[in-house]
């Protein structure tokens, strides 16, 4: 069995045992959907997304994770499924409340995940009529994650149009191609991506968006400002997922300068407000706060409107 692809305009087979997260970055979608799954379990949950601990059952690479944090000895003191995946668990939450505000009060119908992982936004959030959510995302991820779906019966709460194209690829021609209407606003999310990006990747990708974007159309990102990353490298976060689950996070982050594309956006007229995750887990009153030598110190949640 195999599904199809496409890379640069080329359609190729990929084998159906390649799940595209077995390896590399594509692991990082199993640690995110490991961390739902506790969260979601909690009693005090922030989000719950039901089908993560799925994902996590279904992949060779996370055989033996925790899906609820009884599971974990030590609890919410473990550094990695205790404070890591309440982390996830905010920002799932806090990007779930921005997605659902931006089509009710924004009026936009098409929302378009640009590394969409493991996420099942399409199926578990109450959508507006009329809403289509674009997935795009490398075919062997997609493929996994629709394989898993499917064994669920699970059925989406909005249209879902998944593009598979890897994002070094011509993603705009791929996204075009299953119906994205350039005319319409357009909500945007990036959710855990951009790190993983080279600096000019990422200005690739975010002047794409500005590109696609018509007036009424938001943005919502995730962004490393570190300027040297390494310094983090003994952090507890980091050191607990190289040695709990066999994870680099270090080895996975593009390395470079970090290229400011909240200052960029606004240089093209948008609105932006960047924000560190710890205001949310004041305003929610869950979630990581600062720690001595902490990893989470440079990361930011970027908001954009274009007028």
């Amino acid at each position: 069995m195999s599904t199809a692809h496409v890379n640069g305009g080329h359609v190729f087979a990929t084998p159906q045992h390649d799940t595209g997260v077995e390896e590399g970055v594509g692991t990082t979608a199993l640690l995110v959907a490991a961390a739902r799954a506790i969260e979601t379990h909690r009693p005090d949950s922030l989000a719950r997304d039901p089908f993560a601990e799925h994902f996590v059952l279904a992949a060779s690479a996370s055989a033996g994770w925790p899906t609820r944090l009884r599971h974990v000895p030590d609890g919410d003191a473990n550094p990695l499924w205790g404070r890591f995946a309440r982390y996830f668990g905010l920002r799932t939450r806090v990007l779930d409340d921005f997605l659902l505000q931006s089509v009710r009060t924004a009026g936009a119908r098409q929302v378009v995940l640009l590394g969409a992982g493991l996420d099942t936004r399409a199926y578990r959030l109450d959508w507006p009529p009329d809403s289509v959510v674009f997935e795009v995302d490398r075919a062997e991820v997609l493929a996994f994650k629709h394989r898993v779906l499917d064994g669920l019966s699970a059925k989406p709460r909005a249209a879902r149009a998944p593009v598979p194209v890897d994002l070094r690829a011509d993603w705009v021609a791929a996204l075009a191609d299953v119906g994205f209407d350039r005319s319409a606003p357009t909500v945007w999310l990036a959710e855990g991506l951009l790190f993983y990006l080279p600096a000019d990747a990422e200005r690739s990708l975010v002047a794409a968006v500005d590109r696609l974007s018509t007036p009424g159309s938001v943005l919502a990102y995730e962004v490393k400002l570190e300027p040297d990353l390494m310094t983090y490298r003994d952090s507890p976060l980091y050191t607990s997922t190289t040695q709990q689950i066999g994870i680099d996070l270090l080895d996975l982050f593009a390395k470079e300068p970090r290229p400011d594309s909240a200052g960029a956006l606004a240089d093209t007229g948008w609105s932006t407000s960047v924000h560190t995750p710890f205001e949310f887990t004041r305003r929610h009153g869950r979630g990581p706060l600062p720690e001595e030598n902490d990893a989470l110190a440079g990361n930011r949640w970027v908001f954009a409107r274009k007028p």
